[in-house]
């Protein structure tokens, strides 16, 4: 149960982060340890869509039975619940206090910079090339941006949800931002608050389909070019802050100005928003490492 209920945390944390343009429910896995296994947990469930698809329901059955579901339905539960119960609450204080919340969620991104850097093994020339190009690229990228999406179709729901998924579980890339930047994000926000069902189930649909695609290619460069890959993700994370600067108007928009107005609260609330993703990341190496003494011990006595 304690598990669960850590589980279902991480889960809502997630969640509330993949509410926010420019934050990634990816990096905040990646922050509490728990990046690679999700990745995993994902690829294993896509593999049994594929047996579906191609009418194997016996492997589809035994591939349903290799999934974690320890692991992911509290997750799943937490990342439900946030998006269910948080929409509204942040919705309302993207627009009536934009520039605090961009400096607080520009502080989480910073620690959770930190955070990823530490998990490249080799900081080599090559990794550090990486890193500033796919740092470059992301910042341009999220230069561009589109209006709003009036009265879309239920095809643009489902195509939305199948781009922002993979966006969502990459740290440093905002599923919410590319919905801004589709001009989908006020629909599928207001069909959550509105509980439009049809919009909402055609969106998860898109989902379930672009997350299956993408997990798979996912695990496999982890596995092959881990500290590639995690120097691109460092510079996906580094390029998305060009979302999250506080000024002139919060995460309202991209274009940059100098600090202005009341600067105290959004430089304090970056600083409040790094020392808690350290200090979370601190205690999870913390129990990570008491786990790991704990089973090294009972293998001794064994």
């Amino acid at each position: 149960m304690p598990t669960s209920i850590s589980q279902f945390l991480r889960g809502f944390a997630m969640g509330t982060a993949d509410l926010v343009p420019g934050v990634s429910g990816g990096t905040i896995a990646l922050v509490l340890g728990i990046y690679r296994r999700l990745v995993l947990a994902i690829r294993t469930g896509a593999g049994a869509l594929g047996r579906l698809v191609r009418l194997d329901l016996g492997g589809f059955v035994g591939r349903l039975k290799e999934v974690d579901w320890r692991f992911l339905i509290p997750l799943l539960v937490g990342i439900a619940a946030a998006v269910v119960s948080l929409s509204h609450l942040i919705e309302h204080l993207l627009e009536t206090q934009p520039v605090p919340m961009a400096g607080l969620f520009f502080g989480l991104v910073i620690g959770s910079l930190v955070v990823a850097w530490r998990l490249i093994g080799r900081r080599d020339s090559a990794r550090l090339a990486v890193l500033v190009a796919m740092a470059a690229a992301t910042f341009w990228l999220l230069g561009l941006s589109a209006g709003t999406v009036t009265d879309p179709a239920m095809w643009a729901f489902f195509g939305a949800g199948a781009v922002a998924i993979c966006a969502m579980i990459l740290p440093g890339i905002s599923g919410s931002f590319l919905l801004l930047m589709m001009g989908m994000y006020a629909p599928v926000l207001g069909a959550v608050n509105d509980r439009r069902l049809l919009a909402v189930a055609v969106f998860l649909a898109g989902a379930v389909l672009g997350l299956a695609s993408f997990s798979t290619l996912l695990h496999m460069l982890l596995d092959r070019y881990h500290d590639t890959v995690m120097a691109a993700l460092v510079g996906l994370m580094a390029g998305s802050l060009r979302v999250l600067w506080p000024w002139p108007d919060g995460t309202g928009g991209t274009d940059l100005a100098a600090p202005d107005g009341d600067l105290l609260a959004p430089l304090l609330l970056a600083a409040v928003g790094a020392a808690v993703v350290l200090i979370v990341t601190r205690r999870e190496e913390v129990i990570a490492s008491d786990v790991e003494e704990a089973g090294e011990a009972a293998e001794s006595v064994s």
